[in-house]
């Protein structure tokens, strides 16, 4: 009986480390769902490049006037995420999006024509869909900074609402996902047509 209390208490322990150790190495782990602070701003995501790349844009802008400078946009968003977009043509709760922007350049090494992206980063633009936020969609940005507050709500939210392809995210600019949202009838043709 006393073999098999010590056999059952050295079990118990060594299966309580096991956990304890999973759960340590998991919070030491990056996340690719949105987290805030205290005060309620956005942390920076850190992992993004290890997300799945969706498109990538030069020189876009989305007002008449020509911009100042052209700059690459690439847009990243967590692979389950992805995967959940895949199976049903919506975004789940707490998805990111994150869109990169570097600078483009036209001269370098062997290049003669065309455009390559450079290594300067000229910022971060994180979008989230998060149910526990006022309106569920909020959009940050992100310079040298480590948290943000919310962009207001009549600048990129209101300009996600009306032009979106699919809920507020621009699929009419990722080609691999334009058709999964028409099969499943979830994407906004009239996003297209905007003038």
């Amino acid at each position: 009986m006393r073999r098999w209390f010590l056999a059952t208490a050295l079990a118990c322990t060594v299966t309580a480390l096991a956990v304890a150790i999973l759960i340590a190495a998991s919070s030491d782990e990056p996340s690719d769902k949105p987290h805030y602070n205290k005060a309620g701003e956005l942390l920076r995501p850190e992992n993004y490049r290890e997300w799945i790349f969706l498109s990538s844009g030069l020189g876009m802008n989305y007002s008449p006037a020509a911009g100042s400078h052209d700059m690459f946009t690439n847009v990243f968003v967590p692979q389950w995420a992805y995967q959940e977009f895949l199976k049903s043509g919506g975004w789940p709760d707490k998805t990111t999006f994150v869109v990169e922007e570097r600078g483009a350049q036209t001269k370098g090494s062997i290049n003669k024509h065309g455009n390559f992206q450079t290594t300067e980063l000229m910022g971060i633009g994180v979008e989230v869909k998060d149910s526990g936020l006022p309106d569920k969609w909020a959009y940050f940005n992100f310079d040298d900074n480590k948290t943000a507050t919310a962009n207001p709500k009549n600048a990129c939210f209101s300009c996600h609402e009306k032009n979106a392809a699919v809920e507020h995210s621009f699929v009419q600019f990722y080609p691999t996902l334009q058709p999964v949202a028409k099969k499943f009838g979830t994407y906004r043709e009239a996003a297209e047509d905007v003038q």
